[in-house]
Parts: structure tokens; sequence; C-alpha cells
């Protein structure tokens, strides 16, 4: 290939992302990373793309709205071009409500979603025996989306490695920067940021998870006591996750997720007999403003990082990748204040 425009250090989700994006806009990219596509956290099993809820819109809301009604095209485009599917299916999602205050505060939102959602998805409650398959919800009721997605995090990022280089790309374990470079490695450079301020920029929250052997791949993800249910589309259904700030070993499973297995169980009895397949634990990337980080980089202001996915690192991706495409390359500046680094740097 010839000399790179853009070099992306990082091969998770964002890094991927921004190099596909860059990609369309025509810039000859290369992508580095010693640990390969989806080595990090980026390399997990859950998958629940989840809105947030549709009251008190900001920035954050609206670009993530955004992101989510962009990611039907994204991922159909990467699966064209790679030849790989991403597991993505816009399946929505279920959650029970627990009394009568919830139900109240659930229908204030499904009004606001008429809104805030332009019509382009729906919030409402709906009796849960209207559904086969449901959690356990004491008021018979149920909040039913149909903007949540799944996706397969790990098939996600392969996809897109082989979409870039099918495209001309590199994506590569070693090599020499090229071109702009664009920091998008995670944990690692959230590190880097915390020692060289007075104060903690982002830090690393564990997350544990599980895939069971349950077909039920055209069924809504479900959202109950803190734990996201979600069918996958080969056959499995992934359980996740837990939520550690404090951890001895970052790849390692252990009772928390047994914890976190059997209160699915226990919100969706016919789970139960359902055999664990995989269990998987990863260090995911947490600001301190909780907002992703875009823009320029705070310690080399002649490079741009793309950091803080944390929990919703896969359904802010699509525009992730687009805005920071636009700014690294046609100095079109879309980034919202409140993802800037200076929010948290």
């Amino acid at each position: 290939m010839a000399m790179a425009d853009i070099t992306i250090m990082g091969a998770g989700i964002f890094g991927l992302s921004i190099a596909w994006c860059c990609q369309s806009h025509g810039a000859r990219v290369q992508v580095i990373d010693p640990g390969g596509p989806a080595a990090g956290a980026s390399g997990g099993i859950v998958g629940a793309l989840a809105p947030h809820v549709p009251e008190n819109w900001n920035d954050k809301k609206a670009f993530q709205f955004e992101s989510l009604m962009m990611a039907e095209a994204f991922w159909a485009d990467v699966c064209k071009v790679s030849g790989l599917h991403s597991g993505y299916g816009r399946t929505g999602r279920l959650q029970p409500l627990a009394d009568d205050t919830a139900v109240d505060l659930a229908r204030q939102r499904a009004t606001e979603s008429l809104t805030l959602w332009q019509g382009h998805a729906v919030w409402e409650v709906v009796e849960a025996d209207a559904h086969g398959w449901a959690p356990v919800t004491p008021t018979g009721l149920l909040i039913r989306d149909t903007l949540s997605a799944r996706i397969h995090p790990r098939r996600a990022c392969l996809a897109l490695a082989e979409g870039i280089k099918m495209r001309g790309g590199t994506v590569t374990h070693s090599g020499q920067p090229e071109g702009q470079i664009i920091w998008a490695t995670g944990v690692a450079d959230l590190e880097v940021l915390n020692s060289n301020h007075t104060r903690v920029v982002g830090n690393g929250v564990k997350g544990q998870g599980a895939l069971l052997q349950f077909d039920a791949p055209d069924l809504p993800q479900l959202f109950a006591d803190g734990v996201h249910i979600v069918p996958h589309s080969d056959g499995t259904i992934a359980i996740g996750s837990t939520s550690e700030r404090d951890y001895a070993s970052p790849d390692t499973t252990d009772h928390q997720l047994d914890d976190v297995i059997e209160r699915a169980l226990q919100a969706v009895p016919i789970l139960h007999g359902a055999s664990v397949v995989e269990r998987w634990a990863g260090v995911r990337p947490r600001t301190r403003s909780r907002a992703p980080m875009l823009g320029v980089h705070p310690l080399h202001k002649d490079a741009f990082i793309a950091n803080g996915g944390f929990k919703i690192g896969f359904g802010m991706a699509p525009k992730v990748g687009q805005v920071m495409a636009d700014l690294v390359l046609d100095k079109k500046d879309q980034i919202p204040r409140d993802f800037r680094p200076d929010a948290s740097y």
C-alpha cells in the first residue's frame, strides 16, 4: 500500500470504525494493534446496543440516537464488503416494570419518545402475557422499545478489519505510523493521560459475561435486575455484565459472573437448563465524564484521540467513526462539547 494518510493506533471498535469511515472519505488507512482486532474490551460477547431513556434530552443522548439509527446501514455495508456477519440485528428490547411508580414513569417516557425518537422507534408499555419470551414482571407489564439492537462484538470487529483490508487498507500488529495519527487504545491511553495529570482522567472498569446455548435468534433482548440478556443470531444468548472498578485480574472470570448468570435465570426462568458455552472478562475504558473522549489528543497536539467507549462503544461507533473522519480529514468539527477531551482532561 502507498503511504497511509491515516494511522490508527488500536483495533478496537472505535479505531476500526474510524478507519472504515476514513476510507469512505477516500483516505488510505492503516490500523496498528499489537494484539490484533478485538484483542481488548471490544472482543466481548454481550453486544447490547441499548438506547438511553427518552427524557432529559442532551447531546450525548442525541448522538447515541443518531448512531443507533445509522447502525443498520453501517453494518450492512461492512457485511457486504467483508463477507462476514457482525451479528447486528435491530430486535428491540423488553424490560419488566416493578410497581405502579415505574409504570407511570414508563408511560411518561413513552410520551416523550414520540418527539425525541422522531417516529423512528417506539417506547411503550405492554402486557407481558402478549409475549412468550419475557422477564418476570411483578406488575404484569413491560417496557417494549424497538430502537434497541444487538451485535456480536468480537465478530463485528473482525468483520470491520476484513472490510478495511478488502478496501485496500492494512490492519497489522506492528508498523511505522504514517500520516495523521489517531489514538484509540482504550485503557492503555487513559493510564498515560492519568500519569500526566493531577487527577484521574479515566479508568478501566472490568466486565464479565457469559454465553448460554439457547436458540432464539429473532427474539428481543431483555434487561432485568441490572442484567442484559441478548439473543444472538448463532443460537447463543449473552448474559452480562459486571461493573468492577477494583479487580485483581483483568481477563479472568469468577463468582461475580456466577451471580450475574443466576440473576438472569431468576429473571427469565425459561433459560434454566441452558449450558454455559463461554465465559469472558475484559476491561472497558471509562472517562471521568462517562462520555466518549473525541478530538485533539491532550498530550499530542498534532494527533487525535478516540477513547472512552465503556458500555456504549458499539452503539456509538457508527457516529464516532463519522465525526472523527469529518474532523481529521475535512476539518469539520461536529463533536459535542461534552465529548471533547477537556471535559475529562
